[in-house]
């Protein structure tokens, strides 16, 4: 029986409707089925996500996320996104999170400046927040970490 692994670097951006993580499975040559598998069945059961979207080139772990009745997203970023991207990540954040329902996870191969930073201007595409300073530093307490230049620049785009 598989009981369910919290994923690495998971938390939630906005409490119960949209988290981020690292790579469900693990990242590079450390990506484990199993552990794939009991990540996937946490993310279902204990935080009860209904669609992941992925920034990972290569769609990872698609399939398993559809086979487990995710909705699945996906927008590959390789190195920093362009302005182009960063529109698209937000309008795939707005249909994932369409439903009142609705709980988003999304991941790169680890929560990196990347991520943090788009999360940083979803937070104020979404109007949730209106000052770019604000939304950095409610980042930062969110991640635990210092968002660097590259999270920086997607903050505002």
């Amino acid at each position: 029986m598989i009981t369910g692994l919290k994923p690495k670097g998971f938390v939630w951006i906005i409490q119960n409707r949209l988290a981020v993580s690292d790579r469900i499975g693990g990242n590079g040559f450390q990506h484990r089925r199993v552990r794939r598998e009991e990540e996937i069945n946490w993310i279902i059961r204990e935080a009860k996500v209904t669609s992941v979207v992925n920034l990972i080139v290569g769609h990872p772990n698609q399939l398993s996320y559809q086979e487990a009745g995710l909705a699945t997203f996906s927008c590959p970023v390789e190195g920093s996104p362009t302005q182009r991207q960063v529109a698209q990540i937000h309008e795939l954040l707005d249909q994932a999170l369409a439903a009142p329902s609705a709980r988003a996870l999304v991941h790169r191969e680890t929560v990196d400046d990347v991520v943090a930073g788009l999360m940083a201007g979803y937070l104020m595409a979404s109007g949730l927040l209106s000052d770019p300073i604000i939304a950095a530093a409610v980042i930062q307490e969110i991640i635990g970490r210092p968002l660097g230049p590259d999270g920086r620049s997607l903050i505002s785009i």
